[in-house]
């Protein structure tokens, strides 16, 4: 599906970012900014572990920092450019 392919595409993306460089991505619809942003909160995040696991915060691998949040086209930009109303941008940095 093409859901799928977004989701290969975002974690190639990472694969090859080098350490400290951004991944910036707009979005122009609801559910690819929706994939985005799981996308992002999971790598964030870093891998699922039971609640009662004897683990360490250091030790849980974290690919991405998320760097601010949604970043919407301004009153001014619409002006210049009313397609712009539907792009939405997220950025994460590679800590790993």
């Amino acid at each position: 599906a093409a859901s799928d392919v977004y989701k290969r595409q975002l974690q190639d993306s990472v694969d090859v970012l080098a350490m400290g460089g951004r991944l910036c991505v707009i979005s122009f619809h609801s559910l690819e900014d929706r994939m985005v942003k799981r996308f992002i909160a999971k790598e964030s995040k870093g891998e699922s572990y039971p609640r009662h696991f004897p683990i360490k915060d250091a030790d849980i691998h974290r690919r991405l920092k998320k760097i601010g949040g949604l970043i919407r086209s301004t009153d001014e930009e619409l002006n210049d450019n009313v397609r712009a109303r539907s792009a939405r941008l997220r950025i994460a940095e590679k800590i790993a």
